[in-house]
């Protein structure tokens, strides 16, 4: 009982508990700042063996549970997740809509209410992801896991950073949510049944707790209650149709619209904005200090005049105008977002520069290094002539 009693004296005065076991097993160290209590309980249950946890569903009969619920393998698949709930569920279509099939208890998960911000800091994300084939995951340490694909391009946006986080097996995670190895076979099982049967882009929705207005108003005076609001706009969309919305990203929101009908259970990739492509270009230099201070640029946007706001306003758009697409951004926009992005400084600078050559269709790839560098010097051409056309009128 020594080391028990160490462990509940530690965790009283710093908030950690470290459990001590067997040194044939893993040792386990239990973070808790401030929700889900829980944790500490179901990393003892693990690191005892007193598997499965409580209210874990009957793994051993998964094809009776579908047939139960009406449903088979390969169904379109939604995830959510509740971090301070520490809960998972399984959606799976049936007919129009869906409907939830199964909830899980997570294991752990790290950190604190919130999304993740940079590589290291021990946060799990919030936010909205999609898991596709690439980011099925059959090998290294946790040889059944989903890959979420943070930093999503609204994370990006925001200058957040990081990598490799996953939804996976055991029972200790840094900066992912760790599912127990029994849990993450099923649901990594349904997933990959969903994605062979056609669906292209899985739905992965993390939320800080559970969306309702009571939760929202317990939390009023966070820092992140604006962003919560925005992810609850997602939540009700979805609790509203039962279908998965379309995503976007735009103007430093996500954005929601319903699915079209004939788009059936499918969701896709998270488009993105020429706006958004700009700004995560723009902002790629200063994601290391960003990320330190990510609500430094609100607290100053509060003080400044309208004056000095519309001012802003104007010159972060020039710029976003003005920035040419890096790699980067146009691996994160679509194929009509990066034509569009292309296309928009061209047509701006026409239109404040007349009479100018116009570009009205891309007659090559943007995907080609050729035609973007083609793009490039049609730029620089519009810009001249309009420095000698300001030049002549004055």
């Amino acid at each position: 009982m020594p080391h028990l009693s160490r462990a509940l004296i530690a965790f009283g005065l710093a908030g950690i508990v470290s459990v001590i076991v067997p040194a044939n097993a893993d040792a386990v160290t239990i973070e808790l700042k401030d929700v889900a209590p829980d944790r500490i309980e179901r990393q003892r249950k693990f690191a005892e063996g007193s598997l499965p946890l409580p209210d874990t569903p009957d793994l051993s009969k998964l094809s009776e549970r579908l047939d139960t619920f009406g449903s088979k393998a390969g169904a379109a698949m939604l995830i959510r997740i509740f971090k301070a709930e520490s809960e998972l569920e399984i959606w799976l279509r049936k007919g129009d809509v869906f409907e939830r099939f199964a909830t899980y208890p997570i294991c752990h998960w790290s950190g604190s209410l919130g999304p993740k911000l940079k590589e290291g800091d021990k946060q799990t994300p919030e936010g909205f992801y999609t898991v596709t084939r690439q980011q099925l995951h059959q090998g290294g340490r946790h040889p059944r896991s989903l890959n979420l694909g943070f930093p999503n391009a609204f994370d990006k946006s925001q200058a957040r950073n990081g990598s490799y986080i996953l939804v996976h097996g055991a029972c200790s995670s840094v900066g992912c949510f760790a599912m127990t190895n029994a849990v993450i076979e099923e649901i990594y099982n349904l997933a990959e049944a969903s994605i062979k049967e056609g669906q292209e882009h899985l739905p992965v929705h993390v939320f800080p707790f559970r969306m309702t207005a009571a939760n929202l108003n317990e939390h009023k005076a966070s820092p992140w209650i604006d962003f919560w609001h925005n992810l609850k706009d997602g939540y009700d969309a979805f609790e509203r149709t039962r279908q998965a919305p379309r995503v976007s990203v735009c103007n430093n929101r996500y954005e929601f619209a319903e699915p079209a009908p004939q788009e059936g259970g499918a969701s896709g990739p998270l488009a993105v904005c020429g706006a958004t492509v700009a700004a995560i270009g723009t902002l790629e230099p200063y994601y290391k200090v960003a990320s330190h201070q990510p609500l430094l640029w609100q607290r100053a946007l509060a003080t400044l005049t309208p004056s000095q706001k519309q001012s802003f306003a104007e010159r972060k758009s020039l710029v976003a105008a003005r920035r040419p697409l890096t790699l980067r951004a146009m691996e994160t926009a679509t194929k009509g977002e990066r034509v569009q992005a292309l296309r928009a400084p061209l047509q701006a600078s026409e239109a404040a520069s007349q009479p100018a050559t116009r570009i009205s269709t891309l007659k090559c790839s943007l995907q080609r290094p050729s035609c973007r560098r083609f793009v490039s010097l049609a730029q620089k051409s519009v810009h001249r002539r309009r420095l000698r056309t300001a030049a002549n009128a004055g």
